[in-house]
C-alpha cells in the first residue's frame, strides 16, 4: 500500500483553513446580530450590523452550498 503524503497534507491543510474560515464567518455573523442590538440601544446605526451578519450567514450557506455541489458531483 502506498500512500501519497503530500497529497494527504494538502487536503489536511485545504480542510482545516476551510473550516476555520467558516468558523470565524459564522462567528462574524453572530457577533454582528450582536452589535445591533447595541447599536440600537446607543441610538447608532443598527442597518449595518444587521446586514453585515446576514452577509456573513449568507457566505456560510454559499460555501456550504458549494462544498455538498462538490460531493454530489
Amino acid at each position: 500500500m502506498n500512500i501519497d503524503w503530500a497529497a494527504l497534507g494538502s487536503v489536511f491543510g485545504v480542510s482545516l483553513l476551510a473550516t476555520v474560515s467558516l468558523v470565524a464567518l459564522f462567528t462574524l455573523g453572530i457577533l454582528g446580530l450582536s452589535k445591533q442590538e447595541e447599536a440600537a440601544a446607543s441610538g447608532g446605526s443598527a442597518a449595518l450590523a444587521r446586514s453585515g451578519a446576514y452577509a456573513c450567514f449568507a457566505l456560510c450557506a454559499a460555501a456550504v452550498s458549494y462544498g455538498i455541489f462538490l460531493i454530489v458531483t
